[in-house]
């Protein structure tokens, strides 16, 4: 039986990934919400990091119902909200 194909995470540069890395410690530093656009993910996430666990490559987002852990390596795009 044959595995299904999955897609490979798009590969990004060294600046890109320093580049998201600065975004994400300036928004946990100010608690500031921000928006994420996960690889993988359809919808983008919403909130605020309440935690950047080095040990296990993973930000904590705390939204409205509940806490969400994401991959640091499957953040695509980090964004503040418009509205």
């Amino acid at each position: 039986m044959a595995k299904p194909k999955i897609t490979k995470r798009p590969t990004r540069d060294e600046f890109s990934m320093e580049e998201i890395g600065n975004q994400i410690v300036e928004a946990f530093q100010e608690e500031s919400e921000i928006l994420f656009t996960i690889w993988g993910w359809e919808e983008q996430i919403r909130g605020q990091i309440i935690l950047m666990d080095s040990r296990t490559g993973t930000v904590h987002v705390k939204q409205t119902d509940g806490t969400i852990k994401v991959k640091y390596m499957d953040i695509m795009k980090v964004d503040y909200p418009r509205d």
